[in-house]
C-alpha cells in the first residue's frame, strides 16, 4: 500500500521535487505483475545520488529484466525525517510512494568507508531491523521467503567500499555483492525469484545466493582472534570473487531530475579500470582488467543521450579518461555532430601527461571548463615511489599546453604523508607549484592560477600500501610546513583535508568485524555525512565516543600514532643534506589487536610478516597477495611498474578466465574540427505561450521550471534563438515567478526561435516533451518588437484557501468580504530589501474581491475559496495571497491560515 505523502511532501521542506520520483525518463512498472520487487538506494541525499553513475545504470538493468521491478530511495532531508518519524511513517520509495519494507530486496550503494551510518539512518526511518540478526529473529514466524509483515527484505551492499572490505559492515546486510554488478545483480534477481516461488526460507534462501560468483553472505563465515575470516559450513566459498562486466554505454542514459544534482549533466562510460598500477589508488587495484569501450558504441549513446535528456553538457567517465585512446576521436566526433546546439564536453581529473591539443581542442564549447590535474607528489622520486608514472618534463608539457590553451586557473591534487615521505618532498609541492608558475608566463596573459587540494594519504586494502600508516601529528605538521611555504607563493588557493577524517577513514577501512558496533553506536551518537559538512566536531566527537564506548581506542590510537607502519625515517638534522635521507629495511613483525604497541624507534616489519592474516583476504579481488608484497618491495626501491595495458605484463594475476584481460581499442583517426558553437542571433520569430502548474509540478521551483524549458526545447528540436557573449543563454523567459507550492493554470514564457515554425506544430512538439502536469494551454506569436510579457505585468487573479482558526458561518466571511470592499484604506506596514519600514495602502492594490465558496467540515478548520484581483507590476506594486489574510484578520479579528494558493491568470497591459 502506498504511503501517503501527499501531507508530508509539501513546500514548507526543503527541495520538495527530490521525493516526487517522476523525473524524465523514470521506469514505473505494474507492481502486481513483477515477481521480484527491487529498491537501489543511494545512502546520500538526492541531489549526490540520483546523479551516481552507477545507481542509473543498475536501475535501468533490473528494470530490463522481465517479472522484475527496481524502485529507488535516497537519504532524506533533516526535515523530511523528523516529518516522518514525528508522524510514525516508515520511508519510501520515491516512485511508487511504497514503505521499503514492501519490496522484496534492498541494496544499498557502500562507496565511502564512512557513509554505513547513513544506511543505518534509512534503515532506521523505513522500520527494518538494523542488523541481519534481529532481522532474522524478527522473521522467524514468518518461515519462507514471502515477504509477508512478518518478514523484511533481504538487505544488501555493493560499491567499492563493500567490495574492498566489507567486514566492519557484516552485521547489518543479508549479503554483499561484491564488483561489478550489471551482470551480477540480474542472477540474483533470477534466484530470488525461483526462491520466492518454492517458498525457502530465508536460510536456504542466502545459501542459494552463496553460490553465486561474486555474493558474499557473512552470517556464513567466522573471524578468527588472528582477524582472518573462513567459512563456517562446508558449502560455500572459501574465497569470494569479485565480478568484472562489460560497460554498455546505453544503460547510463536515464533519469532526468528536475532539481539541479551534483553531476547535472550526461555521463557516459568509455573505459572500466585503470592498469597504470599507482600504488596507493584502490580504485585502480580494484577494477582490473582495464576494458575500452568500443568508440561508435560511445558516440551513439551520447548522441542519443543527449537528445533523450535534454542536457546542455556531457561527461567521459573513467578512471583515466586520457588512457582512452580514442578519446580525442570520439570528443570531436561529438562535438561536431552537436555543433549547433550549445554543448559542452567535462571531463575528471585526467593524466596530465597525456594532456594535448587534441584533447584540449574537445574539452567545453563556449564554456570552457575547469581543467584538474593529479601529479600526487611534488617530487620526482615520490613519484616513483607511488608509481604515478609521470616526470617533472611531462608535468610542465600537460600545464604547459593547457595554458597556451586558454586556461588561466588549474586544479592540482596532491598527497601528503605517503610512504617514504621526507620533508623535501612536502616542500617538493610548493616547489613544483611555483616552477609551474614561472615557466608558464607570456606578455598579455594572466598569471597562471591554482588550485591545490592537498589530502592526507589513507592506506586501502588490496594495494601495495595497504600495510603502511601515518600519524596524525606527522600530518598536521606536514600541513603547516605547507602553509609556511605558499604564505610566499601568490595565486595559489590550497585546500587541506581534515587529519581527523583521515585518521577515521584509516581505522573504519582496514578494520574487522568488531567495528560493527562502533559504527552502529556512532550512527545513536548523531554522526552522519551531513553532519562532517555541518559540524565536524559534533561528528569526530561521536565516533570518538563510540570507538571508546566499544573499547577500541587503543586501537584507535594505533592508526592516530601512525604505528602500522613498514617505512622507518632516520633521524637527522632538517638541513640541506636530508635529501639523501635512506629507508630503513623491515625487519620485525606487525603489530596485531593482541600484540604491544611499538615504540617510535621499533624495528620494521619482515616480508614474512607481511603475510600476516587481513580482514579481506577472503575477498578476491584477483591480484595476488604475494605481488602486493612484491610491488611494496619495489616501492622501498623506488622502482617504476610500466602500465601493462600499454607495456608487458606486470603479472599481478587478474588477467584470466575470471576476470578477462585488459581491451585497449586503437583509436580511429581524429576527425577534422567543424569550428565551435557560433551563437545564432537571429531572431525570426517570437511566440507567447499560456502554460499551467498543476500536481507535482507545484514543487519545482522556478529555477528548475527554467532549467527545464531550456530541456523540453533540445529535446524537441525548437530551432531557439540564443544570447550573444561569453555564456550564450537560449532565449526564453517566463514572465514571473510562481511560489513553491502553488498552482496555476495562467502562466506565461515567451520563446525566440531563429527558423519560423507553424504555431500548432511548435504547441505540439513543446506540449510533446513538457510533463502532464505543465499543461500547454495556448500559443500565439507576436510582434519580434513587443516587449517582453515581464515588462507588460498589470494584474493577477487568484483563487486563494483560507482557513479561519475559529467557528465561521458563510455569512460571517461574506461580511468580512464586504466589509474590506467597503474600506477606502488599510495600511500594511512593509520592510523593503535594505531593512527599512515603510506603510503602504493595500487597498489601492486590490481590484476585486468575492467568496467563491465555503467548506463546513467538522473535521477541519472551517475554509473558504476566495478569489481575488491585484495589482502585479514588476517596479513592486505587488498584492500578494499573504496579504490578503492581513487584511481578514484586520476587519474579523480572527487568526486564518493560507491552505493554499491558485494563480488563475496574470493580465497584460498594452
Amino acid at each position: 500500500m502506498a504511503v501517503a505523502v501527499e501531507r508530508l511532501i509539501t513546500s514548507d521542506i526543503l527541495k520538495p521535487a527530490r521525493y516526487l520520483g517522476n523525473e524524465r525518463l523514470a521506469v514505473h512498472k505494474p507492481w502486481d505483475t513483477a515477481a521480484i520487487r527491487w529498491v537501489l538506494t543511494y545512502p546520500e541525499v538526492y541531489e549526490v545520488g540520483a546523479s551516481n553513475l552507477g545507481h542509473i545504470i543498475l536501475y535501468n538493468i533490473l528494470n530490463a529484466q522481465p517479472r522484475q521491478l527496481c524502485d529507488r530511495a535516497y537519504l532524506p532531508g533533516k526535515d523530511l525525517a523528523a516529518k516522518l518519524r514525528e508522524t510514525n511513517t516508515p520511508l519510501f520509495a520515491v516512485e511508487s510512494k511504497r514503505s521499503l519494507t514492501e519490496f522484496d530486496i534492498l541494496g544499498f550503494s557502500l562507496s565511502y568507508e564512512l557513509g554505513a551510518t547513513n544506511i543505518l539512518e534509512m534503515l532506521d526511518l523505513a522500520g527494518i531491523p538494523l542488523t541481519w540478526r534481529e532481522r532474522q529473529k524478527a522473521g522467524q514466524a514468518g518461515g519462507e521467503f514471502t515477504n509477508l509483515q512478518s518478514q523484511f527484505p533481504l538487505i544488501f551492499a555493493g560499491g567499492q567500499t563493500a567490495t574492498s572490505n566489507p567486514e566492519p559492515y557484516a552485521d547489518f546486510f543479508d549479503f554483499f555483492a561484491l564488483g561489478d554488478g550489471e551482470e551480477l545483480l540480474p542472477e540474483i534477481g533470477l534466484v530470488l525469484s525461483e526462491g520466492k516461488e518454492a517458498g525457502l526460507s530465508r536460510e536456504h534462501l542466502l545459501l542459494d545466493l552463496a553460490q553465486i560468483p561474486g555474493v558474499y553472505v557473512p552470517q556464513f563465515y567466522d573471524m578468527a582472534e588472528d582477524g582472518s575470516v573462513d567459512p563456517c559450513r562446508p558449502d560455500v566459498p572459501k574465497r569470494i570473487l569479485r565480478r568484472v562486466a562489460t560497460p554498455i554505454p546505453a544503460y547510463s542514459i536515464g533519469l532526468v531530475p528536475y532539481v539541479e544534482t551534483v553531476h547535472d549533466r550526461l555521463t557516459i562510460e568509455i573505459r572500466r579500470g585503470c592498469t597504470r598500477g599507482c600504488r596507493f589508488c584502490q580504485p585502480g587495484m580494484l577494477t582490473r582488467p582495464a576494458r575500452d569501450v568500443e568508440p561508435d558504441q560511445v558516440v551513439e549513446a551520447i548522441e542519443q543521450g543527449m537528445r533523450a535528456t535534454g542536457y546542455n553538457e556531457f561527461s567521459l567517465l573513467s578512471l583515466s579518461c586520457s588512457d582512452y585512446l580514442s578519446l580525442p576521436a570520439v570528443g570531436m566526433e561529438i562535438k561536431n555532430r552537436l555543433k549547433n546546439e550549445n554543448i559542452s564536453l567535462t571531463l575528471p581529473s585526467q593524466r596530465v601527461d597525456r594532456f594535448d591539443e587534441n584533447i584540449a581542442n574537445i574539452l567545453g564549447g563556449t564554456r570552457q571548463g575547469g581543467l584538474t590535474f593529479a601529479p600526487e607528489a611534488g617530487t620526482q622520486r615520490m613519484r616513483d615511489i607511488v608509481n604515478k608514472g609521470l616526470t617533472n618534463e611531462e608535468l610542465l608539457r600537460g600545464v604547459k599546453t593547457a595554458w597556451e590553451q586558454g586556461w588561466d586557473k588549474i586544479k592540482l591534487y596532491f598527497m601528503i604523508g605517503l610512504p617514504g615521505e621526507t620533508d623535501v618532498d612536502v616542500l617538493g609541492i610548493g616547489e613544483t607549484v611555483s616552477w609551474l608558475q614561472r615557466e608558464c608566463r607570456g606578455k598579455g596573459r594572466k598569471p597562471l592560477n591554482f588550485n591545490l587540494t592537498i589530502s592526507n594519504f589513507t592506506p586501502k586494502p588490496h594495494t601495495p600500501f595497504q600495510w603502511h600508516s601515518v600519524s596524525s601529528t606527522e600530518f598536521k605538521r606536514k600541513q603547516n610546513l605547507l602553509r609556511q611555504e605558499f604564505r610566499r607563493i601568490k595565486g595559489v588557493k590550497v585546500n587541506f583535508t581534515d587529519v581527523r577524517i583521515s585518521a577515521m577513514e584509516d581505522f573504519v577501512g582496514r578494520g574487522d568485524r568488531s567495528l560493527g558496533k562502533v559504527v552502529r553506536r556512532a550512527w545513536e551518537l548523531g554522526a552522519g555525512m551531513d553532519s562532517w559538512y555541518e559540524n565536524l566536531d559534533q561528528a569526530f566527537s561521536a565516533w570518538g565516543s563510540a570507538i571508546a564506548q566499544a573499547g577500541l581506542d587503543w586501537k584507535y590510537r594505533q592508526v592516530e600514532n601512525g604505528e602500522w607502519n613498514l617505512f622507518h625515517i632516520q633521524e637527522q638534522k632538517r638541513s640541506a643534506d636530508t635529501e639523501n635521507t635512506q629507508l630503513l629495511t623491515p625487519n620485525s613483525p606487525l603489530p596485531t589487536p593482541h600484540s604491544p604497541l611499538p615504540t617510535p624507534h621499533s624495528p620494521l616489519p619482515t616480508p614474512h610478516s607481511l603475510n600476516i592474516p587481513l580482514p579481506w583476504d577472503h575477498i578476491d579481488t584477483g591480484i595476488d597477495k604475494k605481488w602486493l608484497q612484491e610491488d611494496l618491495q619495489r616501492a622501498l626501491e623506488a622502482t617504476i611498474v610500466p602500465d601493462c595495458s600499454f607495456e608487458g605484463c606486470s603479472h599481478c594475476g587478474v588477467c584470466g578466465t575470471d576476470f578477462g584481460h585488459n581491451v585497449v581499442i586503437e583509436s580511429p583517426a581524429i576527425p577534422k574540427f567543424a569550428g565551435e558553437f557560433v551563437p545564432n542571433p537571429t531572431k525570426a520569430q517570437r511566440l507567447r505561450v499560456w502554460f499551467g502548474k498543476q500536481g507535482n509540478m507545484a514543487l519545482i521551483s522556478h529555477l528548475d521550471l527554467i532549467r527545464l524549458f531550456d530541456r523540453v526545447v533540445r529535446r524537441a528540436s525548437l530551432p531557439i534563438a540564443f544570447t550573444g557573449g561569453f555564456h550564450p543563454m537560449p532565449r526564453i523567459s517566463v514572465a514571473t515567478a510562481l511560489a513553491l507550492g502553488a498552482t496555476s493554470s495562467g502562466e506565461i514564457v515567451d520563446f525566440e526561435l531563429t527558423v519560423p515554425v507553424a504555431v500548432e506544430t511548435f504547441r505540439e512538439q513543446l506540449a510533446g516533451e513538457m510533463p502532464t502536469d505543465i499543461p500547454i494551454y495556448h500559443v500565439e506569436q507576436i510582434d519580434l518588437k513587443a516587449s517582453a510579457a515581464t515588462q507588460l505585468l498589470e494584474s493577477a487573479e487568484y483563487l486563494i484557501t483560507v482557513a479561519a482558526l475559529e467557528e465561521a458561518t458563510p455569512i460571517q466571511w461574506q461580511n468580512w468580504i464586504d466589509t474590506i470592499k467597503a474600506k477606502e484604506e488599510l495600511w500594511y506596514e512593509h520592510t523593503t530589501k535594505s531593512g527599512k519600514s515603510q506603510l503602504i495602502n493595500l487597498r489601492d492594490r486590490l481590484f476585486e474581491l468575492e467568496l467563491v465558496e465555503t467548506h463546513n467540515s467538522k473535521a477541519e478548520s472551517i475554509s473558504s475559496v476566495i478569489r481575488y484581483l491585484g495589482s502585479y507590476r514588476q517596479d513592486g506594486l505587488l498584492l500578494r495571497p499573504e496579504q490578503i489574510l492581513f487584511m481578514l484578520e484586520s476587519v474579523a479579528s480572527v487568526e486564518f491560515q493560507l491552505l493554499h494558493i491558485h494563480r488563475n491568470r496574470l493580465i497584460l497591459g498594452v
